[in-house]
């Protein structure tokens, strides 16, 4: 069997977000940090996912690390190729999901081309593609063209008030037009609950019409199983995580996937647990407020830390005194929006990320070589920062903590056994998550 679905995600949380997806439908699945600089062995994986740092970069850094990732899984042999952002559709009026989406299109319609592949069907279905951004367990759907987080309107769900991404428009149609000189086009509800022909029906009506990108209602688990059937055989399909639980049905249907019995299984956890937060999402806030209820945990303050690192030396000094007791810690800068917009004041928004980003960098290096084994990170911008720091280049992806977040291993220096990691999505997760985790995992070890 060869790869069937290579995927290319915005954040490293979202990129965890669809592997898990793909692993629980039956797909075993590499996440990469970055774009390799080396050809992997595909030979017992389906899909890999190719985790970018590309959500909230310059438009023009995000589409050439995109076409770099695109050039690489098409090396690798990958069948069709998925474009992986938020659930929230978390964007700029400029970008980066219009620029990128289009730059794909259009490498691939190019390839297409030049290849002359042999019917009219083939060659233009690289001019258009989809936009699935729903996940309905987890609350995000998608009605007329509007996206709604559980039964609040995207701008009245907290993600108005986003740090990085604020998101005042839930007309999606609108949001993406800002973005793409092409015209953007609905998939509507009544037309998808009407089935998979009339589905592609429509896709064709649009198509003729000139439309390349297509927003696609969704309202629940029967809408993207659908959708999968639609879009199967599109070379290039955009969206959340959700369509990456319908896909593998339809690949399996079609013969493309070998039958396996686990495709999630992982080694035997052990070390500390440690979380490690940056996410000031509500979600978040309320599992930081959860957690301090019964563990302990350390604040950091932007504000602090733009004036040296006695705070970061305080956090060290604070978690390396518990680690040996083998209960959770919390190390977190997660704040309420009047404070985060206090400090973005002071510092400017960039810098007081990119302070908290370098705090926790240095904070996952040093403790997991203190002894650090289970480790859980939350926000997106963390996540990177902390893999980065800790020279992550591929997770193995295991079970489920939460829809759309589950547990993953990877070899890190200094560490004989492999460091079990979450990276968790500011938004994602039930209210207990940080102390539920650790248990779903399984108790460690001392290292």
């Amino acid at each position: 069997m060869s790869l069937v679905l290579g995927a290319i995600a915005d954040d490293f949380t979202g990129a965890t977000d669809l592997a898990n997806n793909l692993v629980r439908a039956g797909m075993r699945c590499i996440q990469t940090i970055g774009v390799p600089d080396h050809a992997l062995d595909v030979v017992d994986v389906d899909a890999v996912v190719v985790a970018l740092k590309s959500r909230s970069c310059p438009v023009e850094q995000a589409v050439n690390d995109s076409l770099a990732a695109l050039a690489w899984l098409q090396a690798q042999g990958a069948r069709q190729f998925y474009f992986k952002y938020c659930s929230t559709f978390d964007s700029t009026p400029r970008g980066n999901i219009g620029p990128v989406a289009d730059a794909l299109l259009e490498r691939l319609r190019a390839i297409q081309q030049e290849r002359l592949w042999a019917t009219q069907q083939e060659r233009v279905q690289g001019e258009q593609t989809v936009m699935v951004p729903a996940f309905p367990v987890n609350g995000r759907t998608v009605y007329q063209g509007h996206l709604f987080v559980g039964d609040r309107l995207l701008n009245d769900s907290g993600m108005q008030h986003h740090p990085l991404n604020p998101m005042q428009d839930a007309d999606l149609v609108r949001v993406l037009a800002r973005q793409t000189p092409h015209p953007v086009g609905l998939l509507a509800h009544a037309t998808l609950a009407q089935g998979t022909e009339a589905a592609q029906a429509r896709l064709a009506e649009l198509q003729h019409e000139g439309i390349r990108h297509v927003i696609c209602d969704t309202l629940d688990d029967n809408d993207l199983s659908v959708l999968a059937e639609t879009l199967a055989d599109l070379p290039l399909v955009t969206g959340g995580s959700g369509l990456g639980q319908a896909l593998p049905g339809v690949y399996r249907q079609r013969g493309w996937l070998a039958p396996v019995a686990n495709a999630g299984q992982l080694a035997t956890p052990s070390g500390a647990a440690l979380v490690l937060s940056g996410s000031c999402s509500r979600a978040t806030l309320g599992q930081v407020e959860h957690f301090l209820r019964t563990y302990e945990g350390f604040a950091l303050d932007p504000l602090a830390l733009a004036e040296g690192d006695a705070q970061i030396e305080g956090a060290l000094v604070f978690a390396r005194q518990r680690l040996s007791e083998m209960t959770p810690v919390l190390i977190h800068a997660s704040a309420p929006p009047e404070r985060v917009e206090q400090a973005q004041q002071r510092l400017g928004a960039a810098q007081a990320g990119e302070l908290v980003e370098r705090a926790m960098a240095r904070l996952a290096r040093e403790l997991v070589g203190a002894g650090v084994g289970r480790l859980v990170v939350a926000g997106g911008e963390t996540a990177g920062a902390v893999v980065s720091a800790l020279g992550v280049s591929e997770l193995r992806l295991g079970g489920q903590i939460d829809p759309g977040v589950p547990w993953t291993q990877t070899q890190v220096a200094g560490r004989e056994a492999p460091l079990s990691l979450a990276l968790k999505s500011g938004n994602f997760g039930g209210v207990d998550f940080f102390t539920r985790a650790f248990a779903v995992l399984g108790p460690g070890a001392t290292s």
